[in-house]
This record gives C-alpha cells, structure tokens and sequence, in this order.
C-alpha cells in the first residue's frame, strides 16, 4: 500500500505576526487621549456643529427655491 503525504503549509514569515503582536500591546497600553485633550475635541464638536448648520441652510434654500420655481 502507498504512503499518503503529509500535508503541509507553505512557510509563514513569523515577522508580521511578530509585528502585529508589537502594535497590539501598543494599543493596550494606550490612555484616553480624548481625556487629556478635551479642547480639541471641543473645537472638533463645534467645528462639526457649525459645518451641520451650515449644510442645513443650503439644503433649506435649495429646497425653498425649488418650491418657488415649482409655483410660478
């Protein structure tokens, strides 16, 4: 009877796991950043609030003048 062959996989290069396993624990060891810098994130949540508004008003006069045009 004939010897069946052993599977076997193709080499791995260890150094991206070994990478991977680095920028892990990196990222385990890292603090609430957005705690110790609540200015940005103040100015992060206006900044935002203010591109909201302003999108909103030019949907709102895009909107009012299509009803305009639609009318006359």
């Amino acid at each position: 009877m004939a010897q069946i062959p052993a599977i076997t996989m193709a080499a791995l290069d260890m150094s991206l796991v070994a990478r991977s396993e680095v920028v892990a624990r990196e990222l385990v060891k890292r603090k609430n950043w957005a705690a110790k810098e609540p200015g940005v994130i103040v100015v992060f949540c206006i900044v935002g609030a203010v591109a909201i508004l302003l999108i909103g008003l030019f949907v709102q006069k895009k909107i009012t003048a299509r009803k305009q045009a639609s009318n006359a």
